[in-house]
């Protein structure tokens, strides 16, 4: 697999974001370790994805869903920046297959744990669900899952967060590595999962905690810190 579109459409796409975007970016040195790993983002929107390509210092695949392929256009572009489709309205197998051979080759899968874009309220750091695929392919693979947060890319959906006044905030925090254990597979997927919700929380108040506009953001107000019931 060739990745000089990835770059090449990195390279043309970054000066985009840096010329509008003031970042917090923590932990960065995590997401760059060797061999193959899934990234596993929150997901607040569409723009959670360009956001990641541009901070994430490996190249990624992406886990997307079946409906992005449909268009013809649309659908050699995803596929020559690496992401492959997932129908998640019924058991797909070759996805799955497809996940466990870019993963055998070293590189990076990202997959959405929350399944698709969360609100606020339904975020996975309010007690949202977590899909348990992530968990599952993590103990097939034996490969580690590194969680990450990521804040502000909703602000991306106006018009105006485009201009280049570098007055759209955003933040990405990356987890250290959770590696998936030995013990029964049902016990294990639900020891990730908890490991996962209390990475996150953990994560979002660290973010909080080193940006002091992220403080400030009236739309990052109501997430609970580790240890409330939120957390699930």
């Amino acid at each position: 697999m060739s990745d000089w579109f990835y770059k090449l459409v990195l390279i043309l796409g970054r000066p985009a974001f840096i010329i509008n975007g003031r970042r917090t970016i923590l932990h960065r040195e995590r997401a760059r370790r060797k061999g193959a790993y899934i990234l596993a983002p929150t997901h607040f929107s569409e723009y959670d994805v360009p956001l990641l390509i541009k901070e994430t210092p490996r190249v990624l695949d992406f886990v997307s869903i079946v409906e992005a392929f449909r268009h013809p256009l649309a659908a050699w572009f995803l596929r020559s920046m690496g992401a492959f489709p997932l129908d998640r309205w019924k058991p797909d197998s070759p996805t799955v297959r497809t996940i466990l051979d870019r993963l055998r080759r070293g590189r990076v899968v990202v997959i959405f744990p929350e399944g698709n874009v969360r609100t606020q309220e339904t975020s996975v750091l309010n007690g949202g669900p977590i899909k348990p695929g992530v968990a599952r392919i993590a103990q097939m693979s034996k490969v580690p899952i590194i969680p990450c947060v990521v804040l502000g890319s909703v602000a991306y959906r106006r018009l105006s967060a485009w201009m280049p006044l570098k007055r759209t905030r955003y933040a990405i925090n990356y987890g250290e590595p959770i590696m998936p254990g030995k013990g029964p597979a049902e016990l294990e997927s639900k020891q990730i999962e908890q490991r996962l919700r209390e990475a996150y929380v953990n994560l979002y108040q660290e973010l909080m905690e080193q940006s002091h506009y992220l403080q400030k953001s009236a739309t990052l107000a109501k997430f609970p810190s580790p240890g409330t019931p939120g957390e699930g």
